[in-house]
């Protein structure tokens, strides 16, 4: 029962910001800031109790050797005219593969000043690059969601190297769904290797609500949307919000939806984490 409470307590955090108690945000800790890397950074009940997955900045300079030419931004990739808008689902950009950022200049950190400002603007904490129409590896989160409180954090090409085993169970929202809500299952904890906006290359570990908020975001850089996580039971309860939002597209659009939730095939095993 303890979990449960600690369950319902936590998950309103996703609703619009004006909704969240501010008792509850006092408890968070955010030795983070937008244009350094962290020395560490979690969420955490007990914020004089560091969590497990918690590690230390390692600050390097450079991209993945794996990283092709192909996958790197152009400028044009890069290239946006404010104001920015929300991309709602089943809009094709949010499938659409995002491309590593090599380019930390002033461009970027207009576009992150710019992504802030929507995220402010429609009461979210958190957003990725391919909802606002740019399909590059990057996201910006305030776990408070208001500005001037909080901390805005900033991550450019993230990658998970490590999910924690315990998983739980919140009710998400999304600001690429207007008005649905539904459970979805993440690990407790991850551990992640990005850049900060300025491009040196560091590791970091979030736990329960900011590991949470960070891995939806991550999602988005993969392609991979909330319902795609949740129980076919769960999923049937959103079913109406999603084909509503599908008929929404072909109406502004005058094109077929590009998916269509009713043709969504049933799983018959759980969704890992990561790339599905």
């Amino acid at each position: 029962m303890a979990g449960a409470t600690l369950l319902h307590s936590l998950s309103h955090y996703l609703l619009p910001s004006q909704a969240r108690p501010h008792s509850l945000i006092s408890h968070c800790w955010f030795p983070f800031h937008r244009f350094s890397s962290p020395n560490c950074f979690f969420h955490s009940l007990s914020p004089n109790k560091l969590p497990p997955l918690a590690v230390g900045a390692q600050a390097r300079r450079g991209l993945s050797s794996k990283t092709s030419n192909d996958d790197l931004a152009s400028p044009a990739d890069l290239c946006f005219e404010p104001p920015l808008k929300v991309v709602e689902y089943p809009d094709p950009i949010l499938r659409a593969k995002n491309k590593t950022i090599s380019s930390f200049d002033d461009n970027l950190k207009k576009l992150v000043d710019e992504m802030f400002d929507v995220m402010y603007r429609t009461d979210g904490i958190g957003l990725s690059a391919p909802q606002v129409g740019l399909n590059v590896q990057l996201m910006v989160f305030n776990l408070v969601g208001e500005r001037g409180e909080g901390e805005e954090i900033v991550l450019v090409n993230p990658r998970i190297t490590r999910y924690s085993r315990k998983v739980v169970q919140y009710n998400e929202g999304c600001l690429s769904f207007p008005g649905s809500y539904a459970l979805v299952e993440r690990p407790d904890a991850v551990k992640v290797d990005a850049h900060d906006i300025n491009g040196a290359r560091f590791k970091v570990g979030f736990m329960r609500f900011s590991a949470r908020v960070f891995q939806h975001e991550y999602d988005h850089l993969q392609g991979i949307l909330f319902f795609d996580r949740m129980s076919d039971e769960v999923l049937d309860s959103v079913q109406g919000d999603l084909e509503a939002l599908e008929k929404k597209y072909e109406d502004r659009t005058g094109l077929p939806s590009p998916e269509r939730i009713s043709t969504r095939k049933r799983r018959k095993a759980a969704v890992g984490f990561g790339k599905l």
